[in-house]
């Protein structure tokens, strides 16, 4: 039977890097983020997010115009909810699809950063965290995204903090620069495939 393993973290904290890793393995890894932004170009949930916050959150083709729809939601608790309740649904769908397609596989990774804020741990098998310094990730998203610190602090305060999360994980992945990931990718590959 396959496992169904969650790759959780705070934004920043090197998620993707640790779910490359995996891949490279040849697990099966399920990108919920990339989904998410799939569904964006979707016609029906483009009009869902026009119907909610209007215009401005589009651009002159009229694609989603992720950084004005991020400025809004991550400082408006209530539109970061409805943006979830739209989202996270149709992500989770395509995931259990995916899972279909891949139940012959000993484990699969789902790549999700909010599980344990929306209460998703009782889809999983195993949790994995991937955790990193605040600095550290505010340093690497501030570079990334192209966001100010008090974004970055916008953004972080709709997510649990790491000490919450790696009480609930089953494992921990650290990536803050004192530890090499791809030792810690493995040895928890290495659980895993003789569970």
């Amino acid at each position: 039977m396959m496992i169904k393993v969650a790759l959780t973290g705070n934004f920043g904290s090197g998620k993707s890097t640790v779910a490359h890793l995996f891949s490279v393995l040849g697990i099966p890894v399920f990108h919920a983020d990339a989904e998410a932004k799939l569904l964006y170009k979707d016609a029906d949930v483009k009009q869902i997010i026009l119907d909610l916050f209007g215009k401005d959150v589009f651009d002159a083709d009229d694609d989603v115009d992720f950084k004005q729809l991020a400025k809004l939601i991550f400082n408006d608790p209530q539109s970061l909810q409805q943006i979830n309740q739209i989202i996270h649904p149709l992500v989770f769908k395509r995931y259990n699809d995916w899972l279909a397609q891949n139940k012959e596989q000993k484990y699969t990774i789902h790549e999700a950063a909010i599980v344990f804020e929306n209460h998703l741990e009782h889809h999983y098998d195993l949790i994995i965290n991937v955790t990193a310094s605040e600095k550290i990730r505010m340093n690497r998203v501030m570079q990334r995204d192209g966001i100010t610190e008090r974004q970055f602090q916008a953004r972080a305060k709709n997510q649990w903090t790491d000490d919450k999360k790696n009480k609930k994980a089953d494992f921990i992945i650290f990536n803050d620069g004192d530890q090499f990931i791809i030792p810690q990718v493995m040895q928890i590959h290495k659980q895993i495939i003789h569970i």
